[in-house]
This record gives C-alpha cells, sequence and structure tokens, in this order.
C-alpha cells in the first residue's frame, strides 16, 4: 500500500522554490509583468497567513498554485467592473457576409484556411508558444481574458459570465470574435511562414454560416500548468 508522503510548509523558501513558476503562472494569464509581480506578493501573503491551518499538504506548489488561481480571478473580477471593459469591443471587420444571397456565410476574403495535417507538432514547439503569446496579446482585453478562463483555465460559460458580469451572449460574441482574430494571427505568423504551401483562401462552403461556422482554435491549458 502506497502511503501519501505529507508536506511541511516552509514559507522560507517558497519564493526560491517556486517564485519563478508562480510568476510565469501569472504573466501567462495577465500578460503584464507589474500585475503579475503583485498577483505573486499576494499570493505568498495569503499563504503565508493561512500556512498554520494547512501543514501537512501533499503538494506545496498545488497548493500555492490554487491560491494563485484565486488572486488572478479576483483581478479578472477587478477588470471586469471598469465601465471601459463592459464596452464590447470588435477585433476586427466582420468575417461573414451580412448582405445579398451569401448573407450569413464566410466572407471570401476572411474564410479560414486549411492547417497542415501536422499541425498538432506546433505543440511541441517552443517558438510556436511564443508567437501563441503574442497573437493572444493582439486580441482585446475582453477576448484575451474570456478566452485565458476558457480555454486556459476550463471555467465554464456561466463561471466566466459571473466573474466578468457580461451575458452568456456577450461572452458567445466576445470569445467567437477572438478566436476568429486569434486563428488569423496564427495562421499569419505561424502557418504560412512555416508552411509556405498553405492556401491563403479556400472556397467558402455553403455549409459554413454564422450560425453554425465552429472555427478551428487550439487550447494551450498543458503549456499553461
Amino acid at each position: 500500500m502506497m502511503i501519501n508522503k505529507k508536506t511541511t510548509l516552509n514559507p522560507a523558501r517558497w519564493l526560491d522554490e517556486y517564485g519563478n513558476y508562480l510568476f510565469r503562472y501569472a504573466l501567462m494569464r495577465v500578460r503584464d509583468s507589474a500585475i503579475a509581480e503583485d498577483i505573486l506578493q499576494e499570493t505568498l501573503l495569503a499563504a503565508f497567513s493561512s500556512s498554520q491551518s494547512h501543514a501537512g499538504l501533499s503538494s506545496e506548489r498545488s497548493w500555492l498554485v490554487g491560491i494563485m488561481k484565486h488572486k488572478v480571478v479576483d483581478y479578472f473580477r477587478r477588470v471586469g467592473r471598469m465601465t471601459q471593459f463592459q464596452l464590447i469591443t470588435d477585433d476586427g471587420e466582420s468575417e461573414f457576409e451580412n448582405a445579398g444571397p451569401w448573407r450569413g456565410h464566410w466572407r471570401e476574403d476572411q474564410a479560414p484556411v486549411s492547417w497542415p495535417a501536422d499541425a498538432a507538432v506546433a505543440f511541441e514547439s517552443r517558438e510556436f508558444w511564443e508567437i501563441f503569446d503574442r497573437c493572444l496579446s493582439q486580441l482585446s482585453q475582453q477576448s484575451a481574458i474570456a478566452f485565458t478562463l476558457r480555454e486556459i483555465d476550463g471555467l465554464k460559460a456561466n463561471e466566466i459570465c459571473e466573474i466578468l458580469q457580461i451575458t452568456p451572449n456577450n461572452l458567445w460574441v466576445i470569445l467567437h470574435r477572438g478566436r476568429v482574430k486569434l486563428r488569423r494571427l496564427l495562421e499569419t505568423e505561424w502557418f504560412q511562414k512555416h508552411n509556405p504551401s498553405t492556401p491563403v483562401t479556400q472556397t467558402r462552403p455553403e455549409s459554413h454560416t454564422a450560425e453554425t461556422a465552429s472555427p478551428t482554435y487550439l487550447s494551450y491549458r498543458a503549456a499553461a500548468a
């Protein structure tokens, strides 16, 4: 029978042992080094104040990450209360035809391109994730935060709506616009540069409408862990 070894909490070594990891964890989510540093400090202070009641944890790092998750969400809550955040912004021009016989279908110059069959290999490339993060930073603050909560941290739609104080419909619009722009940026910054033969346009299929289209996007929860 395997015995689960308990960990003795030692706040004196937290910064040295976990500081870099926790900072990267926060930075990947808030994409601002000053804010990430503040969240790291808040996390360590909160952990220290409750360390006496959490002695004997099986994983000290996982416990600290759990505290940081709450601190990141608290930060997003504060951002969500800002008037500027509540104004729905557009991440770009509409990708669907809004008039004529093709209304509701992909615009020919906006339709997603076909990604290469070996696109999954990109997950093993450090360069890809650096480009991915740079592309994500080009989204509006709304889209970047909503995407982070949904695709990195795996929160449910109702949880995100409660945190950001938006309606489910607004969340759908924000995520949709963000995913479309993110895909387009990745096609330009990565796939077309690393796969020159990848087509830049594709014939618009009649079945791809605004109601049914589901643009392919990449989740990097594993890389963010």
